[in-house]
């Protein structure tokens, strides 16, 4: 690991101007360039960024902390119902929070299950959804691929078993926060602040860059730009939400597919409103399955309902050699979701 000096400001005005760029654009020159050794990025509590860097895919000037920067560990109800959370609140804060779990129990069950104790009690919100892909082609400083300024993606023809079923040329990455699969679901929003002090707030949806738009960077985050805050809808008392993923193992592993239902099912014929079907670990961002939303809405939701919208959302999939067992696993995933969710309006 390179030296490096630290920064310490304490607002968000002072980070975002010592923040010339970020970790997706200091990752597209040569770890050992000119360029990438006058970068001055963003940490949160650093668990993500420590990683680059031990891997040598990261050699910035300087780190800029925002460990003492006042608000943004806090987590505050809006006059509106909605909820405001930092963006360096961490995710077992977060999942303990009386609100999360009364309001929204599905994103709270999922911070709460996400990687280790340990891990949990250091991570942030905003970390977790800046994180750069798994990929371990990606991840190793021996292969100079497409998503780090290279000119090839060594996944599509190489060991592919975890990489993307849709979206996945040029890039079969897929996006490594299951909490966004949720978030998305819920229709959070995220907010940006910049060094002038203005904010741009975003879909989460649409913060979100798939590698049509462009292929070396995850999200919109500019530079100059600090992530300060993720806020979650006030919810209608009809709206209902599960969550289901599946991995090889139980704790500490990123899921092999994922997907975060919610559905408003109103009136006496029980129709539904309003869907959203998300899949994780399915696409460079998480996905939305039109689809299989539109199957739902209008419709009383049922087994073969379920089971319509569950084969709807593999509606343009593209499996490589080695990961076609995810069709499967996220029709049943999808399947089920629906019907849980639905059961906890009952």
């Amino acid at each position: 690991m390179n030296r490096f000096a630290f920064a310490r400001p304490r607002t968000i005005a002072e980070a975002a101007i010592a923040a010339s760029t970020t970790v997706a654009s200091a990752m597209t020159v040569a770890s050992d360039s000119a360029e990438q050794g006058d970068a001055a990025i963003v940490k949160a509590n650093g668990v993500d960024l420590l990683d680059l860097l031990k891997e040598g895919l990261l050699k910035p000037a300087r780190v800029v902390s925002l460990t003492e920067v006042p608000g943004l560990g806090e987590i505050v109800e809006e006059k509106d119902g909605g909820l405001r959370n930092g963006s360096m609140v961490t995710l077992a804060v977060l999942a303990d929070h009386h609100l999360v779990r009364q309001r929204y129990p599905a994103l709270a069950d999922v911070l709460g299950g996400a990687a280790s104790p340990q891990i949990r009690n250091v991570a942030t919100l905003g970390g977790n959804l800046l994180q750069r892909p798994r990929c371990w082609y990606f991840r190793s400083q021996a292969y100079h691929c497409l998503r780090k300024g290279g000119g090839h993606c060594f996944a599509i023809s190489g060991e592919n078993q975890y990489h993307a079923i849709f979206n996945n040329v040029p890039c079969a990455i897929v996006h490594p926060s299951t909490a966004a699969t949720v978030l998305v679901a819920l229709g959070a929003t995220i907010e940006l602040t910049s060094a002038e002090g203005t904010t741009r707030q975003l879909l989460l949806e649409d913060f979100f860059v798939p590698p049509e738009r462009d292929i070396q960077r995850e999200n919109d985050l500019q530079p100059h730009e600090i992530v300060t805050a993720v806020r979650l809808p006030k919810l209608p008392a009809s709206l209902r939400m599960a969550h289901l993923k599946e991995g090889e193992k139980d704790s500490f592993d990123w899921p092999l597919a994922d997907v975060a239902v919610s559905l408003d099912v109103v009136g006496l014929d029980g129709a539904c409103t309003h869907a959203a079907i998300i899949l994780g670990a399915a696409a460079p961002v998480p996905r939305r399955a039109k689809t299989a939303e539109a199957a739902l809405l209008g419709r009383r939701i049922d087994e073969n309902t379920a089971a319509l919208a569950a084969r709807a959302a593999l509606d343009g999939a593209t499996p490589l050699a080695k990961n076609a067992y995810k069709l499967p696993l996220f029709e049943t995933l999808v399947r089920r979701a629906i019907l849980r969710a639905v059961e906890t309006a009952n």
